[in-house]
Parts: structure tokens; sequence; C-alpha cells
């Protein structure tokens, strides 16, 4: 009996060692197996969690910077900030910054056309490459900043108005916001929004005071967007704010 348990014992060992050799062995040779002939090597720096992490970022991911007031940055900026994630290397079919044959073809159509994309969205970029936050002229002057960088001529818009740091004024500024998009709902009172004018619709929008109004406008309230979409400064949004508030005084 003696003699079996010996061999039994030996037996049962062997087992133990060849699973504790032979089982990474084996998916050594199965990792092997799935990617030969693939370039791919699991042991290189590239490969290392990190590096795999780095290049599954998101498409167009925003890096934030510290920058002046809504409205003041300038095509480099914002570049440098957020264009810079697909432009930088061409990704997703992004021209590359400063490629003059990638950009050839773009500039011939015209600044305008560029930047309406830009705004919009065209193809794999989302509408103001997915910062929602960037003014109209803001993504203007970054789309003029990457053209010239290619040989364009394009020149990038001027930051006026609270963004400049001048006041901006509700008579001239407020209506011409009011005229453009405001007044597709408060003209009319659509969706339960304040009629232009009317004392009566704006006394209890106004019963915490003119500033408090504008605050909660510029954040956004049951069926108005914020700022009532309107993509400018929360300073020239006040000037709006201001126009429309005075003419129910």
């Amino acid at each position: 009996m003696s003699g079996s348990n010996v061999k039994a014992s030996k037996g049962i060992a062997g087992m133990i060692l060849a699973a504790v050799i032979g089982v990474p062995l084996f998916v050594y040779l199965l990792i092997k197996l799935f990617t030969s002939g693939s370039g791919i090597d699991i042991t290189r720096s590239t490969m290392t969690t990190e590096a795999v992490s780095a290049r599954l970022q998101p498409v167009g991911s925003i890096k934030i910077v510290d920058g002046g007031p809504p409205g003041s940055k300038s095509g480099k900026a914002v570049y440098e900030s957020l264009c810079i994630s697909c432009h930088g290397t061409g990704l997703a079919g992004a021209p590359k910054f400063a490629d003059a044959a990638d950009w050839g073809a773009r500039i011939s159509k015209g600044f305008e056309t560029l930047w309406t994309h830009a705004i919009q969205g065209f193809n794999a970029m989302p509408a103001k490459g997915g910062a929602a936050d960037l003014t109209d002229d803001e993504v203007k002057r970054a789309v003029a900043f990457m053209g010239n960088s290619a040989g364009a001529k394009f020149e990038e818009p001027k930051v006026e108005g609270a963004a400049a740091g001048a006041a901006v004024d509700p008579a001239t500024k407020g209506k011409e916001i009011y005229d453009s998009v405001c007044m597709a709902c408060h003209t009319a009172g659509l969706a339960g929004a304040p009629k232009f004018g009317d004392k009566a619709d704006w006394a209890p929008r106004l019963k915490d005071g003119v500033d408090n109004a504008i605050a909660i406008a510029i954040k956004g309230i049951n069926a108005m967007p914020p700022k009532g979409g309107y993509s400018g400064s929360d300073a020239e949004f006040a000037a709006a704010a201001h126009y429309i508030i005075n003419a129910s005084k």
C-alpha cells in the first residue's frame, strides 16, 4: 500500500507541476496565435495600459483652458484648446494643420463655406467641434487660423462689444439680437414667452428684479433654451434682455 501511495503522490505532484507550467505556456501560445501576422506585440511600449487608454480617448475631446470673457477667444486659442485633437493629426479625415495639400480644395470653397460647415457640423465633425459654448465668431477665428496656416488669406472676425471689454448698448446691439433671435417667441408670446411690450406679461417675471430675470434667462427656463438659443456672450444677451424689458415698462 505504501508503494501505491508514493506512486499516487508522485502522479499528483506531476499533474500540479504540469498545470503550473502548461497553463501559462498555453495562454502565451494562444495569444501568439491570434496576434501573429497582425503586427501586434503585447510587450511593446505602445501596448501598455496607458498607451492604449490614450488611443481610446473620445474624438474631439475638449481641453479646458482659462481665457477672457465669452466671445473673446482668438483662433489660435480655440485651435490649441479644441481643434488640435483632430486637425493636429488629420484624425477622422480632418484636414491636417498647416498641410497645404489637405486644405487646398477646402480653401478654394471660400471662408464662408468653411465656417458654415464648422458651425453647423460637417461629415464626422460635430457642430462647433462639439464645443457648444463657443460663439460663432470664435469658430470663425479658428477656421481662419487653420486655413491661413495652409496658405489662405482669411481675416479673423475682430473681438468687439463685451468680449473686448466694452459696454453693450441695448438700443443697438440688444435690438439687433432681439430682431434676429428673440422675436421668434416674444413677439407673439409663443410657448408661454412674455410678449414684447406687454407690461402685464412681464410683471411676474420682474418681481425679483431685472438682474434675477436675466440670470434665469441666461440659464434657460421651461421651453426657453439657455440665452434663447443665442450663441454670443452673456453680456450681449443681457443687452437684448434689457431691450425687451425696457419696452415693457
